[in-house]
């Protein structure tokens, strides 16, 4: 039997919150969305580009947001000593680049185990907490756990919106 990437229900955000549940609401479902563009579709359709030159394909997509999610929430706010999944300093863009033959189903695996990690790596820590975040240029910026969560949102959005062209050349479905 062929894998196909499972069907989701995607969780509403909430419409009143305390910050931390409005910031955690808004980010899964992005979550959600991400994975809502993917489902029903076979490793091989979650491996096909975009259109040329680019490569982007939406199982990319789903192996990226894994490392960022462990990248900003484990390695940076909670502090956790963890290398890249996908991508190493000989292949930064190993996320993308290397699907041809990747495992889809593990692929989602990780991705939801990373997903469940993040939660887990900063569910005590407060939204004031800050870290230092390096900078290509060499210097240094104080981050706080509210503005990854703020970035996680517009980093699925903005790949959401990549994830929605994909899919419609893959199969014509388009969705919200």
């Amino acid at each position: 039997m062929t894998w196909r990437a499972p069907e989701i229900t995607r969780t509403t955000e909430p419409y009143v919150a305390d910050e931390r549940t409005m910031l955690e609401g808004w980010l899964d479902y992005h979550r959600d969305t991400l994975l809502t563009k993917c489902a029903g579709l076979t490793a091989e359709q979650l491996r096909t580009p975009s259109v040329k030159p680019s490569g982007l394909t939406l199982l990319g997509l789903v192996r990226h947001m894994a490392d960022v999610e462990r990248s900003w929430f484990r390695v940076r706010a909670a502090g956790q000593d963890l290398g890249g999944i996908y991508w190493s300093e000989d292949n930064p863009d190993g996320e993308f680049d290397d699907v041809a033959d990747a495992d889809a189903e593990a692929d989602f695996a990780t991705f939801a185990a990373e997903v469940e990690a993040a939660r887990k790596a900063v569910a005590g820590v407060s939204l004031e907490h800050t870290f230092p975040r390096r900078r290509r240029d060499g210097g240094t910026d104080d981050i706080s756990v509210r503005w990854v969560y703020v970035h996680m949102i517009e980093e699925y959005a903005r790949h959401n919106g990549h994830a929605d062209l994909i899919r419609e050349r893959i199969d014509g479905v388009t969705g919200e």
